[in-house]
């Protein structure tokens, strides 16, 4: 399977069943965002139809959500997309991006369609957490649990993409990408995930000044990352989790954030255990409150508050 890194037990069984005539009509792929789960449902669906993995067939029909959800109405897009016959062949394949936004209702109008598709129809739902799955959708499916690639396949990976994979920025890019390939991209190519690491790290340095008015002046900053909640958390805990490696180890080959490791040294000699184990609690408790449905804002001027503690 040309350009596609990882899971090749999971294709090498999948192309059997598909040509000993045994394959399941209904699939969910299962893994988090960036992990490869639409180039491995394409590429499936190409086995599928037993066709080219180098041409685009029309076959192969795509939903993608255009709201925050999917509902009623767009599941009866996809019913009636069922019923049509294929173009060019006895096979169709239907492909539900982003399956955790399809409603409870929604879910249960597609629930027939799953259960008894006409024959030749393959359906495969993607999503990235099967908690918001019903049981009644995953018991009709072949579940695949996509799970973060080795650290040799992220380097092929970024040899296919043609990432010079001894650049420093790329060492730290594989570091960031916790096995999550789209991460990587995400991290040499996105100027706004290069800006919020360059605000994480500055908001890091004012924690040490224990001033709180400026530390406040962040606040208004990180409200703006309402929709990136948890990866405003995570980096900051990447960040956290550096400065602890340097200050127990003091080997740069373990950081995280290679690129700022000057800041990192810095941020070391400013910074107690104890203040960084406050951090810590403190990003796990902002957590939790975003679980529990918290307000961003305030969850944001509560986690600020708690830095300046210790």
């Amino acid at each position: 399977m040309r350009k596609f890194i990882g899971y090749k037990d999971l294709i090498i069984n999948f192309n059997k069943r598909c040509s000993n005539g045994t394959l399941s009509h209904a699939h969910l792929i299962c893994g988090e965002d960036g992990i490869g789960k639409s180039v491995l449902a394409l590429n499936l669906a190409k086995l599928i139809l037993k066709g080219d993995l180098d041409r685009e067939y029309v076959d192969i029909i795509n939903y993608k959500p255009e709201k925050t959800s999917f509902g009623v109405d767009d599941v009866r897009g996809i019913i009636e997309e069922v019923q049509k016959k294929p173009f060019e062949g006895d096979k169709k394949v239907i492909i539900i991006h982003e399956g955790n936004k399809l409603t409870v209702q929604a879910q249960n109008a597609l629930l027939k369609t799953i259960e008894e598709p006409p024959l030749g129809v393959y359906i495969i739902i993607l999503c990235e957490s099967l908690e918001l799955v019903l049981d009644t959708i995953k018991s009709r499916c072949e579940i695949f649990k996509l799970t973060p690639l080795s650290k040799e396949e992220l380097y092929e990976y970024v040899e296919i993409k043609g990432y010079d994979k001894n650049a420093p920025e790329t060492k730290a890019a594989i570091a960031f990408s916790s096995g999550i390939p789209g991460r990587i991209d995400r991290y040499l190519n996105d100027d706004k995930l290069k800006e919020l690491r360059d605000k994480v790290i500055m908001l890091l340095i004012k924690i040490t000044k224990n001033d709180p008015e400026a530390l406040l002046e962040e606040e208004e900053v990180l409200n703006s990352y309402k929709g990136d909640k948890e990866e405003v958390l995570s980096i900051i805990g990447d960040f956290i989790r550096d400065i602890l490696i340097h200050k127990e180890i003091e080997n740069e080959n373990l950081i995280i954030n290679s690129d700022k490791i000057n800041e990192i040294k810095e941020l070391t000699r400013e910074m107690s255990f104890r203040k960084l184990n406050n951090l810590i609690s403190s990003i796990e408790e902002a957590r939790r409150n975003i679980k529990s449905n918290v307000n961003w804002a305030i969850t944001i001027r509560v986690m600020l508050m708690s830095f300046l503690e210790v």
